[in-house]
């Protein structure tokens, strides 16, 4: 008998080191690697997530204001990066207003705040998008245009995109302002809106954006350009300038695939195994690619929703192995939805609205624990994973 409890102990202990390895976050070659997602994975029995807003996170400085909340990114530590635009704050906050990068642990806890115009670089005008890549490193961009009116915004387009330090230190710029050729440059972008950076390859996947209508890759280390395409994989074509904030012509939901290019190629979100996915904001929907760009399917989202002209804004997927589901977020308004779907199916099995807290989306994030992040007016939100709804 005591030879058998010898044995079991010793098994027991080598599990217990097993376990330890699979979810300790190490640095190796440079990159942090995130806890394992078999640890953190949500059950996968029953009905959608259920979530509960935190109406407490995060704990901005009293000294600081925020503006618009343009964007939010999760890092390997579940660290969340809110970008927002201090230029539009009123008069009376300006000198109040917070830097445009912020840093929060995942319990909301303020790290650091960097960012702004800077010796050596072009930050935009107009802040759009943050994304921090699993080295760590921090992509911005933004959708100044030239002919938009802001208050203090210079009559310039961003064409560029920033590559930094999770210190604020310039790694790149890629593309310069004003500078855009269309669709077919492979050197500057028009207002790019949002990055995922593909871990298997060291690819950078923009999603390009407002002026242009296309995905573009790029090495993630030097900017090389790889590769790119519209819609349905489609040779992304230029079309007429117009303001975002002016709708696309509309297109009656007839039950057809819709339009052959993108309209504003809004959000971007790379699936472990493989699946890039793309919020095609004002065509309401989402085309999903290969990573080499080969068209595999679409969803429209809440389509014959007239009241709600923007339901794919934001992209997520929840974190494990099978990354079950997947978020896409409406930019706002009296009916606007943040809409779940079983990711392999694309079928919607659940949303959140104004009863839970859900005011609109403009960009958002998941962390490994199966929390959403929102980005939208002048507080990011997070919304809690509390458990699967029974079926």
């Amino acid at each position: 008998m005591g030879s058998r409890r010898l044995v079991i102990r010793v098994l027991n202990a080598r599990r217990s080191l097993v376990v330890l390895a699979v979810i300790g976050a190490v640095w190796n070659h440079g990159t942090l690697e995130r806890t394992s997602s078999a640890a953190v994975e949500q059950p996968q029995s029953g009905g959608p997530p259920r979530f509960e807003l935190d109406k407490a996170w995060p704990h901005v400085p009293e000294k600081w204001k925020l503006g618009f909340i343009s964007s939010v990114s999760v890092d390997v530590q579940d660290h969340v990066w809110v970008l927002h635009r201090p230029r539009t704050l009123p008069d009376g906050d300006a000198e109040a207003a917070a830097p445009p990068v912020l840093e929060f642990d995942n319990a909301g806890n303020f790290i650091q705040a960097w960012g702004g115009p800077g010796a050596g670089y072009e930050w935009p005008e107009r802040e759009h998008g943050i994304s921090v890549d699993y080295k760590g490193n921090v992509w911005i961009g933004g959708n100044n245009y030239v002919a938009r009116l802001d208050r203090g915004l210079k009559r310039v387009s961003d064409d560029q995109l920033l590559k930094f330090t999770r210190a604020g230190k310039l790694l790149l710029q890629l593309g310069r302002s004003n500078q855009s050729g269309g669709n077919a440059d492979t050197k500057n972008f028009c207002q790019p809106t949002d990055v995922a950076v593909w871990p298997k390859t060291n690819e950078a996947f923009v999603a390009d954006g407002y002026g242009n209508h296309r995905v573009i890759v790029l090495d993630a280390d030097t900017g090389a350009f790889k590769r790119m395409w519209g819609a349905f994989g489609n040779k992304p074509a230029d079309t007429p300038a117009r303001g975002p904030e002016i709708p696309p012509p509309s297109i009656p939901d007839d039950g057809g695939p819709g339009r052959p290019q993108f309209d504003i190629v809004h959000a971007i979100r790379i699936s472990d195994d493989g699946l890039v996915y793309i919020a095609d904001r004002e065509d309401k929907r989402v085309q999903v690619f290969t990573i080499d760009g080969e068209y595999v399917t679409q969803v429209f989202v809440r389509r014959s929703e007239t009241s709600e002209p923007r339901t794919t804004s934001g992209l997520a997927l929840s974190p494990g192995p099978r990354q079950q589901f997947l978020y896409a977020s409406a930019l706002g308004g009296p009916t606007g939805q943040l809409v779940m779907l079983d990711r392999k199916s694309l079928k919607v099995v659940g949303a959140l609205g104004s009863a839970d807290g859900f005011t609109g989306g403009h960009q958002m994030a998941a962390d490994s624990k199966g929390n959403l992040y929102t980005a939208l007016g002048n507080r990011p939100r997070k919304f809690t994973f509390k458990s699967m709804s029974p079926k």
